[in-house]
């Protein structure tokens, strides 16, 4: 009996070595094969740039961290490996690598160096997004409701309702369509007062601010933008193309002023409405003059478009490059595969750079010609991006024109600019305020 217990006791310890053995070499191998996924962003590594944000978005969405990689390969993205990741990209056509733990490591030590102008930003939350459009318009109308659909990235419609009724709370992210804050109708009344869209714009307008309890459109929308403020100001992040740029701090500036002449509201403007503009109030730009030509398709000298004389094969604007790992919000704002980007016009085109505040940072210039396409700022606890130009990839889009397809410019660096303010709220707070 006693042989056969010492026997028994052998074979225990022989089997508990070898197993201890197998557990231990199962741990090493698991680490050794522990993948991490790689998405390229630079020009030679990605076919499909703009899908490739939509992926980013759906692995946030899936409560998994991203981290964006600052000019590494030109902003590449690099997530935990999931198989059903893998089987998504290769669905939506965006280029990736899985590359093993050690080798991600790596990365982000050479990254991490003093010498690189590189940063690794951790993106944790995909942000709740909110486009602020008239609930009647496609979503080719807009570059941004354009490429959210194309990127596959998921938003909500909202317009003066929702946002009267604080809907804003709920979101992070929101996005200002082609909009015309003075309440001036886009000032189309020249070209377009007797076309039947016009004709339901201001009727539905109207009826809206009646509604809400507005005398005139332009009480609304100067209500609407003042809760646009607060949203800001309390930590939300605003992005704004074209009209709704200059038109939103217009507004701001001229509250209490009647800037609209009696085709728009039914009554004249204040003669004096230049010399009663507060610019205090605004997010963006200072000392601006409006224009006070009702007739006149601008409204202000903020924007440069009838004053530019750039030929449209010239017409570009460079990204000034920052430190990514001290000025990390502009540096996250102008990740792309090109450092020179495509101009694009728009009822406002570009920003006169002499009426920009000094507290706001240029991002894309036109030097040349003296114009700043693409500008930030802070207010408050939050943020706002103003974007000159109505779409990336249609030089002069006009009303009625057919829409943009992103399928034939899925690498569009005008619009990776756009993306780019898209996942910017996802990033870590502390990060954002560096």
């Amino acid at each position: 009996m006693t042989t056969m217990t010492m026997a028994q006791g052998a074979v225990y310890r022989l089997v508990t070595t070898l197993f201890f053995k197998v557990f231990v070499l199962l741990i090493i191998s698991g680490s050794i094969q522990a993948r991490q996924l790689l998405i390229p962003m630079d020009k030679s590594g990605q076919r499909q740039h703009l899908k490739a944000y939509g992926i980013a978005f759906w692995v946030l969405e899936s409560q998994q961290d991203v981290y964006w990689l600052l000019n590494y390969k030109g902003g590449s993205f690099m997530t935990d490996y999931r198989s059903d990741i893998e089987r998504e990209c290769r669905v939506r056509g965006v280029d990736f690598k899985v590359i093993s733990d050690a080798d991600a490591a790596a990365i982000l030590d050479d990254i991490a160096s003093p010498e690189k102008n590189q940063e690794a930003v951790k993106l944790e939350k995909a942000p709740k997004i909110a486009v602020y459009s008239p609930p009647h318009m496609a979503p080719w109308d807009d570059a941004v409701t354009l490429v959210l659909t194309y990127a596959e990235i998921p938003y909500d419609i909202i317009y003066d309702e929702e946002v009267m009724d604080d809907e804003l709370s709920g979101y992070d992210w929101l996005h200002l369509h082609h909009e015309d804050f003075t309440g001036q109708y886009g000032k189309f009344y020249a070209a377009y007062r007797n076309a039947p869209w016009y004709i339901k714009q201001k009727n539905d307008l109207e009826a809206m601010a009646k509604r809400l309890g507005f005398k005139k459109v332009s009480q609304m929308k100067l209500a609407v933008v003042k809760k646009i403020k607060e949203f800001t100001v309390g930590g939300g992040f605003t992005f704004a193309m074209c009209s709704a740029t200059d038109t939103y701090d217009i507004a701001l500036a001229a509250e209490g002023v009647d800037i609209c002449e009696s085709m728009f509201d039914g009554d004249p403007a204040d003669p004096n409405y230049n010399k009663k503009l507060d610019f205090s109030k605004t997010f963006a730009f200072k000392n601006f003059t409006l224009v006070t030509n009702p007739l006149e398709y601008e409204y202000s000298d903020i924007d440069v478009t009838n004053t530019r004389n750039v030929k449209a094969e010239n017409d570009f604007f460079g990204l000034f490059e920052f430190s990514a790992k001290w000025d990390v919000v502009p540096a996250m704002l102008t990740q792309n595969h090109t450092r020179v980007i495509k101009g694009f016009m728009g009822q406002t085109t570009a920003f006169r750079k002499s009426l920009i505040k000094p507290s706001v940072t240029i991002l894309g210039e036109n030097k040349s010609a003296g114009e700043a396409r693409y500008i930030h700022g802070e207010v408050g606890k939050g943020f706002f991006t103003f974007y000159g130009g109505h779409d990336p990839e249609d030089y002069q889009h006009r009303v009625g024109d057919p829409p943009t397809d992103l399928s034939l410019h899925p690498n569009s660096p005008g619009y990776r600019l756009i993306l780019n303010n898209v996942l910017f709220p996802a990033a870590r707070k502390e990060k954002q305020k560096t």
